[in-house]
């Protein structure tokens, strides 16, 4: 099978790294070679923290600038600084709901202009599918499940070598099971997103 790079960054809290082991229970189930490395930033105070993950066969986990064939970001800005690892023919699900950082709430610094960070992409990029996220999982039950959301966004794309029940089987699998049904909704409502842009 074809190797695909896949680049997940997110704001610490944001569930990067619950989402990577969703992606690779589904891999796994599904008999698709997967590696994963992340890199952990301030997470806890709201840093960045960057997952790679690599289905099919690769020698390295290790996405260099210009070698992601996907971007999820879970957060616009850090998309935006994440763009590098992309490539002309990349991808980019990402989710349009800033969380601005702590300098920019105190007036020591400015948020980018939402508008030009979609141009940006756009200019940088193949194609490019923007969501409110954050939206969409309060309206499935749980402002927490913005990952997911942003996992159903990226399966109804068909990127990835993985199916919709694939994908499903293994949120039931890893997440708590007092939050599988609000997450299965979350799923569908980002999947649905995607699909109703035809």
């Amino acid at each position: 099978m074809k190797t695909t790079r896949l680049i997940i960054v997110a704001v610490g809290g944001q569930g990067n790294l619950l989402s990577s082991r969703v992606l690779g229970e589904a891999a796994v189930a599904a008999n698709i070679h997967i590696g994963m490395s992340e890199i952990h930033g301030m997470a806890q105070r709201g840093g960045v923290v960057e997952s790679a993950l690599v289905f099919g066969d690769a020698a390295s986990t290790i996405i260099s600038d210009g070698e992601a064939d996907v971007l999820l970001g879970f957060e616009p800005s850090e998309t935006l600084r994440a763009l590098k690892k992309c490539h002309s023919r990349s991808c980019v699900v990402t989710n349009m709901q800033p969380l601005p950082p702590f300098t920019v709430s105190i007036g020591k610094g400015n948020y980018p202009d939402l508008n030009q960070v979609t141009e940006l992409i756009k200019q940088k990029t193949d194609r490019l599918y923007a969501l409110n996220a954050t939206e969409l999982a309060r309206q499935a039950g749980n402002m927490l499940s913005v990952n997911i959301v942003l996992l159903g966004a990226l399966t109804a794309t068909n990127i990835l070598p993985l199916t919709k029940e694939q994908m499903q089987d293994a949120i039931r699998k890893t997440v708590k099971k007092a939050f599988v049904d609000i997450n299965l909704k979350a799923f569908e409502f980002g999947e649905q997103a995607i699909t109703d842009r035809g």
